[in-house]
């Protein structure tokens, strides 16, 4: 069977080799083992890759390059427009060779499919991922509130993934957990039962360095935890437009010190950091799924301390696995983790926990939930 992806994801070119972000790059690449031939329109930049991007390891997925557009300003935005029949066009020439689509939604290309699925037949097999928070509680982007609306309503007339499991979800919708790590990953002995719990305490953030994804709420911790004399270290790993502007509050704040900026790292080099991690802390408010860097860094046997947001609070307490808290409030993770501190053994559980919730994150995992949606949808064996 073909599949024809859809996505925002940016691709950049290193020695001639089509690169990606990591960890989507890895999902494809697991993706054609269940399929005969891939075919993935997706952003081309002109720019560096940053450190995190891979070239896919299957031959069997091929690049369909489409120019970037976006961004915050107005010109970006216009820019956007001008692109629109290119955007429309390459999707309408690729949709009839496949057997199944799949577009990775909330974004402007994915949202361009969704309307054209509407009114198209072909390909038969439609498969949309909306891999952001699908039941959000505050105000959200305008594109974002119309995807999930239409995806709702089946307009693209097939099925949806989300994360988590949500109360009167119609049987087109199906409940995912987003993967990211490999069965070895998940399994190979980590040195997160022998970790020794005690000072300097690791502290480790992974994201883009902003204000949604908690940069800011990060650093404020931490400049809680050094006014109680707590000996620690944060290791900020990411990359973004607010990284500089972050990393002098936290000079200006005398945190130079206990927090180091790293930018974005290969994954061999963050494994390390989550080798060493005791507590991964993410206080994103932003339209969050599941983030990777969670169930990355539970199989290390980190514990994560998380925003309230999307389904992070469900799996966080059925698996006992850390604590989803109010993404905004930064007292409220310097509290929980002094209160981990104070009881080592409640840290030690929660590691334990996280550790064998992770191989519910595995690409076979995964895998296995693609083939029984297939099947109960279309009666299709992949």
């Amino acid at each position: 069977m073909k599949l024809l992806i859809i996505s925002n994801m940016s691709h950049y070119l290193d020695a001639g080799r089509v690169v990606g972000w990591g960890p989507t790059v890895q999902e494809i690449d697991h993706l054609a083992n269940i399929f005969d031939e891939i075919r993935h329109i997706g952003f081309l930049h002109a720019d560096p890759p940053p450190l995190n991007a891979l070239p896919y390891s299957s031959p069997k997925v091929h690049l369909v390059p489409v120019p970037p557009a976006g961004g915050e300003k107005l010109s970006d935005k216009l820019k956007i427009l001008n692109l629109i029949p290119l955007y429309l066009r390459t999707i309408l020439q690729e949709l009839p060779w496949a057997d199944a689509v799949h577009v990775r939604c909330p974004a402007n290309l994915p949202l361009m499919a969704v309307v054209l699925l509407s009114l198209v037949p072909f390909p038969k097999y439609r498969w949309v991922k909306y891999a952001g928070n699908w039941r959000p509680n505050g105000r959200e982007s305008w594109s974002y509130t119309i995807q999930r609306w239409m995806l709702q309503k089946n307009l693209h007339r097939g099925v949806v993934t989300v994360n988590g499991r949500w109360p009167q979800q119609p049987a087109h919708i199906f409940s995912f957990l987003n993967p990211s790590l490999t069965e070895e990953e998940a399994s190979q002995p980590h040195p997160g039962p022998a970790k020794k719990f005690g000072p300097p305490y690791q502290l480790l953030f992974v994201g883009r360095v902003e204000a949604s994804k908690g940069a800011g709420r990060v650093l404020q911790m931490a400049e809680l935890l050094e006014d109680q004399g707590l000996d620690f270290v944060l290791h900020m790993v990411g990359d973004g437009p607010e990284k500089a502007a972050w990393a002098e509050w936290s000079r200006v704040h005398g945190l130079d010190a206990r927090v180091t900026f790293h930018g974005w790292l290969p994954k061999p080099a963050l494994t390390d950091f989550y080798s060493k991690a005791h507590f991964m802390v993410l206080p994103s408010s932003a339209s969050e799924g599941w983030p990777k860097v969670l169930s990355e860094a539970m199989a290390y046997g980190a514990v994560p301390l998380a925003g309230a947001v999307s389904c992070i609070p469900q799996i966080l307490a059925e698996t006992g696995a850390g604590m989803a808290l109010p993404p905004l409030d930064s007292i409220a993770f310097y509290k929980t983790l002094l209160d981990y501190v104070a009881r080592p053994d409640r840290w030690r559980a929660a590691s334990r926990a996280s550790m064998a919730a992770a191989a519910n994150f595995t690409y076979d995992h995964y895998l296995q939930a693609v083939r029984q949606m297939f099947a109960t949808a279309w009666a299709i064996s992949l």
